[in-house]
Parts: C-alpha cells; structure tokens; sequence
C-alpha cells in the first residue's frame, strides 16, 4: 500500500525535473512512510540508449539534472507489508533493466505467480508482490492485469518500447489520477501530487460541481479540475509517441454466460460457491508481515468479514470499532455483541467528533470536493485502528453487491405502484403530500415517504436519482446564478446515472439498480472514502466482497437469492448466519454517520454565515445569496433538514479556498479553516 506519482514526455513535450518529481512524491508521503524512491530516465541520442538513475526519496533535496526529450520519471513512497527489507523500494525494475514499476495496492496471488514465472524462466531478487508486475508484463504484456487478483495503481515503463502503461484496478480501490498536455502525460495517486507540477494551471471544471451538488463527489473519468482525469476502474491506458489511448479490461458481468452451466444453479450451489470464494478471499487478504486486523460494525458486512478471520487464521483476530455520544449513530454496542460473539480481541474508542478541528485535514487529504459526511467518522476509526495494526479488512462492497441498502426497498415499492391504475398514481405524486407538516429529521419515516413520493410520476432511472441526490435537478436550477447557469452550457449532470443503466443487461430493476451503484456510487463515494481516510494514517485497508471471483458471482446472482420480501442480503446470513447472535441478524442498517443536523444549529452555526455567505464565497458568482439565505434559514429554525446540502456547500467552498485561493498548493493539511 503506497503512493505513486511520474511523468513520461516526447521530444515535444515539457520535461519534468526531479526536484519536481521528488515534491510530487513527498505530497505523499502519508500514504507511504516507510521508504521513498525516485527514477529518472533519460534517453542518450549519441548511443540510442535509455539510462536509467535511481535516487533515495527521503533525502531532502536531489541533484538538478539537465532535461532531456525525451524522458520519463517514477517516484513512490512505500508503506511496508509485504518483504519488509529494503529490497522491495520501488521503482523497481526486471533483470535487465528495460521495465520498470510503480504500484500502489495488494496483489493477493502474488505467491502463486511467483512460482508460476520462476517457472518460465524469471529471475526474482525480492519477496515482495511488486516484482511479480514486471515480470508478468514481460511475459503477457497489457494482458498481464489479467493475471492479477487484487487492489491496485499500477504504472509501467517500457524503455524498449518507449511507452507508458497506467492500469487500474476492477472494482475502483486505488486511486489513479493524471493529466496529458502536449508531448506530456503526468500521474499520481492522488490530485495535490499532480499541482506540485511547476506552472501546474488551476482552473474550477464548472460541470464538476454541478456533478458534485448532485452526487456529492465528482465522478470518474471527470475531475474538479480542467484537464485532470482520473482512471476508471477496470481500465488501461497506455501513452506511446505522444498519443494516449484508454480501454475497459473488465466489466462486472452482470448479463449471465450463456455457455457456463451458472443460471442453472440450485440456490445450495450458489450458497455453496459464495462461501468458497468469500472464504478465499479473506484467506489471500491475510497475508501480511505486519499486524492484521478488522474493522467491526456489528452490521452483516463486517461480522461475516470478522467471522472468516476467526476460522482461517491462527491468532485471535483484533476488531476495530469507535462509538458516538450521540445514540441514533451509535453502533458500538452491535460491533461489541459481535465481537463477544465470535472471541475477538476487540479495541473500542468513544470518539467525540469536532468537524471544525477535522475539517482541514479532511478537505486537504479528499483532494476534490467530497461531502459523504461519514468520512468524518472513517477518518477517526482509521487513526484509531492505525494505533494497533497497519492492515484492516473491511465489509466494503458488500452492500452494492448484495441488496444491503434500505433504497432497494424503495425501489421494488416503487416497482409495484408502477402496476397501479394511472390515477392512483397521479394521485400519490400529487404536490399536495409534500405541504403535509413533518418533522425537520431527514431520516423520520414521514420525510422519507415524502421524498418517496415526490418522485413516482418520474421514470424508473431518474426517480432512483432524486432519492440518492444530494441537490436534485430542481435545487440546483434554483441555486446557480445566472452566469454560472449559461456557463454549463446544457451540462446534464444526470446522465452519468442513465448512462450507466444503460450499460446495464436487462435484468430485473433492482439488479440493474445495484449494476450501476457498483459503476458508480461504490467507486466513486465509498472506497474513495475508505482509501483517502485510512491512507491519512498510513493504514492499508483490504476488502474481500471486492475480491473480483465475488463480484463476478454475485453480478451473476438471481436477485430473490439477495432479498425476498422479509430479508435483504439473504444469501449471506443463510451461509454465514452462525457468525451472529440473534439480536443481529434482524437488525436494522445503520448508516456511519454523524449528527450534522445538530451541528448546523451549534458548533458549525457561525461558518454557514461566516464561510458561505462570506464576500469571498459570494464573490466566486456560483450560488445565489438568496437563495442560501433560505436553505440556512429554514435549516436553523428547524423547518427543512437541509443538513447534507449545507455540508456539501461548506466542503465545496472550503475545497476552494484550500487548492485555489492559495498562492501554491499545499503540500501538508492546514490546521485552520
């Protein structure tokens, strides 16, 4: 698990020095801090030859060497887990020095294709799962990420071939970002690395915040930035004489094989080939040289992650839970029974969450604007963890996978009224439900039927987009002043929604749902979530329901298997129902949140007039005073929860002062607001 940044150029493009590559890669030094490497590869015209010189990443300044076109430069900060020695500092090359890697990630199998290779006549001098990368290039080329089983960035240089390779991993859990200009293509880990570029521009991409108040994150292959990228997940690219060319290498395969005997399944054999590939995963994702531990919610996700543990390792597996003084987000006492349950060493810290101490680091660390407001607890849990273990499996994954969220619910009700006679329908969606008095609580039954409401008469797609949108269609028309409106120029922020339920098979709606949540809201929001929260504390974060056998399986999965009309996540709690005491397997889903609601109407009162209705924010011309003058107000006087709105509209504007306001991009987290 580490941090990797470089650039390649042509002879026409604009070379990068190592002085600036050396502050690319210490921007990341958080992700890895126990080793740092740099390359710097430059072509000799005289003998048609690439030199490649390596330099130590930690010292504090490197030589200025003179440019050269064409060239390329790596540079890695390494967090150690695999082949502590220092043998596995990368950028790391193959015998002969022709290919050379940077890799951010896990490769799980990377013992059996170290055997498979040594086979084939490679010669391996380290232990460690980053050398198994050049090797398997060398062996299959662009088709060697075939071959993987795991998490990862991966960067490859060719010399012989002069060309660049950048791939990302299937499900989207590590971050690849970059930037081509002319004869240059630059890329990091993460953002903040990318603007210690020199003359590296700045400029806000208008339709990514329309993206953003949508979603509340700004979705592949966009950035909040003009002319940066970020690489989706399960997608090559590959940059060679000046021209990048970027493809899909795998795709969850939602649409049944019709040559494989799989729809012909019993439910025993699917509930028996889930519990072999669940188990597997978790067995490759113990393989560590550090400590190891789990974080622990009590929910179904991380218990059966827990559970496994317990069963395939042969050490007392050590749980990680944090709880809240706030009781309706407070799940400690679940991840405790849980615990009790299975005979965990189970570590639990009651935290008091201060957004305005927090929010710093949270802006600085998320690189664009992020506004899931459970980052804040993920951040805690994170640094709690860190404190014992330097790698946490996680039950991420298993709710897009397997029907966990309440909203799925929503959706098969909706099916149903769908069949309802037209006017009864009208009737349902009439405007006249939503002046029914409720309370201001965004999570109170009476708020959620409204809400449910409020959107029968649209199609299937764009009423499952108003109820996971931050700020629907109407909100945002209503709050753009009229310059940043023209600017969009028609930008249709939905359409990454119907796009994606477009790219599904056609399968039940629900099935489909869950299809474009997995492309989506999974990638985009929740692992970048868990990856830039534990990466702040230089803890690696594994997740089993990833493991891409079990995404392909429960993507084949009839859904009655996933949730009938009593149970969601069925499958699993009949294969791994032992894993729980009683109480918890009727629980209902808790979402990692925090109070904002509160918070808006106490500690963080004075920043919604001091930083939103600020001179310096109005002045941006994005938001109508007018109107966030009402959002606040009917917040605070307790009318409209308008919590989630607030924080998206903080986190943007602070987001802004912190990558454009400052005269240089920041290289560490500032401390105040």
């Amino acid at each position: 698990m580490c941090g990797l940044t470089g650039a390649v150029w042509t002879r026409d493009g604009t070379p990068i020095s190592l002085r600036e590559v050396h502050r690319m890669t210490q921007t990341l030094r958080h992700r890895g801090p126990d080793a740092g490497g740099l390359l710097f590869a430059s072509y000799d015209t005289n003998s048609s030859r690439w030199t490649h010189r390596s330099f130590d990443a930690e010292s504090d300044s490197v030589p200025d060497l003179p440019p050269t076109h064409p060239g390329c430069a790596l540079g890695h900060r390494r967090l150690s887990i695999i082949d502590l020695s220092e043998t596995g500092t990368q950028p790391l090359s193959n015998e002969d020095g022709t290919i050379w890697t940077v890799f951010n990630g896990e490769i799980y199998n990377y013992r059996e294709l170290t055997s498979d290779l040594k086979g084939r006549g490679h010669r391996f001098r380290t232990e460690t799962d980053t050398e198994v990368i050049v090797h398997l290039y060398e062996e299959y080329g662009e088709q060697f990420v075939d071959h993987l089983r795991g998490m990862f960035a991966i960067a490859v240089w060719d010399s012989r071939r002069e060309q660049l390779l950048l791939v990302r991993d299937r499900m989207g859990q590590k971050p690849l970002y970059y930037r081509q200009e002319t004869g240059r293509l630059a890329f990091a880990s993460e953002l903040k690395a990318l603007l210690q570029i020199d003359h590296a521009p700045r400029t806000l991409n208008r339709s990514a915040v329309d993206d953003y108040l949508l979603y509340q994150y700004v979705p592949h292959p966009n950035c909040i930035l003009e002319g940066y990228h970020k690489l989706p997940p399960g997608h090559l690219a590959l940059y060679r004489n000046g021209d990048l060319t970027v493809r899909t290498y795998w795709t969850a395969p939602y649409e049944p094989d019709p040559s494989s005997c799989s729809p012909n399944r019993t439910p025993e054999e699917w509930g028996a080939e889930l519990k072999h590939r669940l188990s597997d995963a978790v067995k490759m994702r113990l393989r560590s040289d550090v400590p190891l531990g789990a974080f622990l919610s009590g929910g179904i996700d991380s218990t059966i992650i827990v559970g496994l543990m317990q069963e395939l390792s042969e050490n007392q597996t050590q749980t990680f839970s944090i709880g809240f003084p706030v009781k309706e987000f407070d799940e400690s006492s679940f991840a405790r029974e849980a615990a009790d349950h299975l005979g965990t060493r189970h570590h639990e810290q009651i935290v008091h969450p201060d957004a305005v101490e927090i929010l710093p680091k949270l802006i600085w660390h998320y690189d664009e604007p992020f506004s899931d407001s459970s980052a804040i607890p993920t951040m805690h849990l994170s640094e709690m963890t860190r404190q014992h273990v330097t790698v946490s499996l996680s039950g991420d994954g298993g709710d897009e996978l397997f029907c966990g969220y309440p909203r799925y619910r929503a959706v098969e009700l909706a099916e149903k009224t769908d069949r309802l006679p037209p006017f009864i329908k009208r009737l349902l969606g009439l405007h006249l439900w939503q002046m029914i008095p409720g309370p201001s609580n965004q999570r109170s039954i009476i708020r959620r039927g409204k809400r449910f409401l409020s959107a029968l008469s649209k199609s299937r797609e764009e009423r499952y987009l108003n109820w996971i949108s931050i700020f629907n269609d109407d909100f945002r028309a209503g709050i753009w002043t009229d310059e940043f409106r023209e600017s969009l120029s028609g930008h249709q922020a939905k359409q990454l929604i119907l796009d994606a339920y477009r790219s599904c098979p056609s399968r039940d709606f629900i099935t489909q749902t869950t299809c474009v949540d997995v492309q989506t809201y999974l990638p985009c929001d929740i692992l970048k979530k868990v990856d830039i929260a534990s990466m702040a504390f230089s803890l690696e974060c594994r997740s089993p329901f990833l493991d891409h056998g079990v995404a392909e399986l429960a993507a084949q999965m009839p859904i009655e298997l996933k949730m009938d009309a009593r149970q969601q996540k069925k499958i699993l709690l009949e294969q791994f129902g032992d894993f729980f005491p009683p109480r918890l397997k009727s629980r209902s889903k808790m979402g990692f949140g925090v109070p904002l609601n509160v918070w808006f109407r106490k500690e963080l009162k004075p920043l919604l007039h001091d930083i939103l209705l600020s001179e310096r924010s109005l002045n941006r011309g994005i938001f109508r005073q007018d109107y966030l003058e009402i959002l606040i107000r009917e917040h605070l006087d307790g009318r409209w929860d308008h919590a989630y709105r607030l924080w998206n509209l903080l986190c943007l504007e602070l987001w802004q002062r912190t990558y454009l306001d400052a005269e240089k991009p920041p290289t560490s987290a500032p401390t105040v607001i």
